[in-house]
């Protein structure tokens, strides 16, 4: 069964971040940063409960109440409205260019940790791109070093300190592997041999989380054209939103096709008995509530009328009490011209009043028979106002016996009505097959004729089609025909009896292109068949009548959009509804096949392939981290991809970090606490060495860049 979800509501403001007032000056503890493009995860190397995580947003505004300049970063900027239009990324891509962000970015860190001198008196290991570009790095050195004065700097990559940290128990020598990064703009594997990494085989996808979630908005939008909220589906946060919380990896793509092709394997369950009750006995509550509404309204509309009526006789009864002019004030007073339209208003509301008491009176209820008596009086005995009554009543008799007839007429048709289902029922009950298959028959017959009437239309919007031709030839037909010469005939004796046949209408009818009042005729016999037959035949569903039939396009797209009842396309949400089906299989497996999104690189399986053709090792550990590693089904994707390419005896094994976006600054912090670090032989880069050698210059080590290095 399908369910419905709800994009998540825009943040609000939290409790606001608390700077720390006991920072000692004198200590020398790292701090770690991962500098990741979604988010900012910084902290003390020894702090146990894991680092502050900001998004990695700056925005910088002039605030228009208080008309001052403000500058945001992380949480802050989902939650002002100015902000979120001035947001901005210290990295476009995977590339570091925006240092009026990163430092923004860099102060609310330090300020957060409560460093409050002029100088950031610590040692600093920062996560970096794989290969990173020489303007980047240069970027953050310079900062550190120029803006900070830091005693020092090392430079780590993510995906390797995540693998260190979750093999940690492992001697660093026998630490082998294949690590699968999944990033924001990217996706790198990198094969590790004894703990070092084998750079020179390391390949990079350009397809990442972000691209993903583009690539599903872009299908979503190409799929709901029309959708009323487009705007609330372009929001960045929104596509992460549905791409994280629905997409899952297909074990095989093909064959996962294959069942969605089915459209028997995309329907909706068949609902039990029970359930069908419930959804009956729902429209009859339903129903039932909307007539009382109506009761009610009723009733207090009658009730006003009720009161300004007794206001009405009131003021017409001052006429006598008060005297004339005070009569005259009230009428002014009630918006009334004059006495007779007042008298003209309370006679119209007593019969307003008279019609609804009797409306809402029970049908079957006896009234009196309305007497006449001046209809039998000569007029000779009248005068001029008896026979204006004598006229009235005559009316009236003529309406009363025009209703009687009325009467009659329905209860001689709700007799026969009767009657007639009786006799159905009778046959339905001896030969039930038989009058299932008559009105099957009847269904299908209506049915086919309504779809050629459909195609007749079709025919006449095209100029050239030969229905459309042969409409042009009858009109031309009447506009050119001649009466035959005239013999001397009486007046009146000229007449060709057109009309005289209701066939002889059916020329307009061709002439307009349609028929309307006999499909007027079809649909009503239609909607009565139906109703017969989803009564009592099981077999016969609402998916088999007409109004189902003429909606659908395809089996298939009839299993991917759902058709809603009209109770349930009353309700507004239903036009912001989309339905998730094979996007979210589609999607993910662009990271195997990234010709589906237009990347055009090879895929996941065959990067893989080409790195383990290199490497002679009987073990395969392949170590999955990133955002999008937690995707569902990427481990025995992963699994499935790499056993059709190694030989059947080979041992695999896939591991998913144990938490894939904060162990790279666990990993980080875990080597900052270790005596390596801080040694040029770990990488880092001291204030000397980025005065001697330059601001994109770095030391070679196990977890950090091979470019650029000293």
């Amino acid at each position: 069964m399908s369910e419905v979800y709800n994009l998540p509501e825009p943040p609000v403001a939290g409790d606001p971040v608390v700077f720390n007032a006991n920072y000692d000056g004198n200590s020398n503890t790292p701090i770690v940063i991962d500098n990741g493009s979604t988010f900012f995860r910084y902290g003390w190397a020894t702090q146990e409960n894991g680092p502050h995580v900001q998004p990695n947003l700056v925005a910088k505004f002039r605030d228009k109440r208080s008309n001052r300049q403000v500058l945001l970063f992380g949480d802050s900027v989902d939650v002002e409205p100015q902000a979120r239009a001035a947001a901005k990324s210290p990295w476009e891509g995977d590339h570091l260019n925006n240092s009026e962000a990163l430092e923004a970015a860099l102060d609310f860190a330090f300020l957060h940790l409560g460093i409050d001198t002029s100088t950031v008196d610590h040692p600093i290991i920062m996560t970096e791109r794989l290969c990173t570009l020489s303007q980047s790095r240069s970027i953050v050195s310079e900062m550190m070093f120029e803006l900070y004065s830091v005693p020092g700097v090392t430079y780590a990559v993510d995906s390797l300190m995540s693998f260190a940290y979750n093999l940690a128990p492992v001697p660093a020598d026998r630490r082998d592997g294949l690590v699968l990064s999944f990033n924001t703009a990217s996706t790198s594997v990198v094969p590790v041999l004894g703990g070092v990494p084998i750079y020179s085989k390391t390949r990079r996808l350009p397809f990442g989380g972000l691209q993903a979630s583009q690539y599903l908005v872009k299908l979503l939008q190409l799929k709901y054209p029309t959708f009323p909220a487009t705007n609330l589906l372009a929001l960045p946060q929104n596509g992460t939103w549905l791409y994280q919380t629905f997409s899952e990896f297909s074990l095989d793509y093909k064959e996962t096709l294959r069942q969605l092709n089915d459209p028997d394997a995309q329907a909706e369950k068949i609902k039990t008995e029970e359930e069908l009750a419930a959804l009956a006995e729902k429209r009859k509550e339903s129903g039932r509530r909307l007539q009382e509404e109506a009761a009610r309204r009723r009733a207090e509309k009658l009730q006003e009328k009720e009161r300004y009526l007794e206001e009405l006789l009131a003021l017409r009864k001052s006429k006598d009490d008060e005297g004339e002019e005070a009569f005259a004030e009230q009428l002014e007073e009630a918006d009334i011209e004059s006495e007779k339209a007042l008298d003209d208003l309370i006679k119209k509301l007593e019969a307003d009043l008279k019609r609804a008491k009797k409306k809402d009176a029970p049908e079957d209820e006896l009234t009196e028979e309305p007497t006449f008596p001046l209809l039998d009086v000569p007029d000779e005995e009248l005068d001029e106002e008896g026979l204006k009554e004598k006229r009235r009543q005559k009316l009236n008799k003529g309406l009363y016996e025009a209703r009687v007839r009325m009467k009659e007429e329905k209860a001689k048709e709700k007799a026969a009505a009767e009657e007639e289902a009786r006799l159905e029922e009778q046959e339905r009950e001896n030969d039930f097959e038989a009058w299932s298959a008559k009105l099957r028959s009847d269904h299908e017959r209506l049915a086919a004729k309504m779809r050629e009437r459909e195609k007749k239309k079709a025919e006449l919007s095209d100029r050239k089609s030969a229905a459309n031709q042969a409409r042009m030839r009858n009109i031309a037909t009447l506009t050119t025909d001649q009466l035959p010469a005239r013999k001397r005939r009486k007046r009146g004796d000229d007449d060709d009896d057109f009309g005289m046949d209701d066939a002889d209408f059916d020329i307009y009818r061709e002439i307009g292109g349609g028929d309307g009042l006999s499909e007027e005729e079809d649909l009503n016999q239609l909607k009565t068949i139906e109703t017969r037959l989803l009564a009592h035949d099981p077999n016969f569903s609402v998916s088999n009548t007409w109004a189902s039939i003429s909606t659908r396009k395809s089996a298939l797209i009839r299993a991917f959009c759902p058709a809603y009842d009209a109770e349930t396309m009353q309700d507004p949400t239903t036009k912001h509804q989309m339905t998730l089906n094979v996007e979210r299989w589609k999607v993910p497996e662009a990271w195997f096949t990234p010709s589906m999104a237009g990347v055009d690189c090879a895929g996941l399986g065959e990067i893989i392939n080409n790195i383990l053709g290199s490497f002679t090792v009987q073990d395969r550990n392949v170590f999955l981290t990133g955002g999008s590693s937690q995707i569902p089904n990427l481990q025995p994707r992963v699994l499935s991809t790499i056993r059709q390419l190694l030989p059947p005896d080979t041992e695999i094994s896939v591991k998913l970090a144990q938490n894939p976006q904060l162990d790279a600054w666990y990993g980080m912090a875990a080597f900052a606490r270790t005596p390596e670090f801080g040694t040029p032989a770990t990488g880092m880069i001291s204030k000397a060495d980025y005065e001697e050698y330059g601001a994109d210059r770095i030391r070679t080590w196990w977890g950090g860049n091979p470019n650029y290095v000293i």
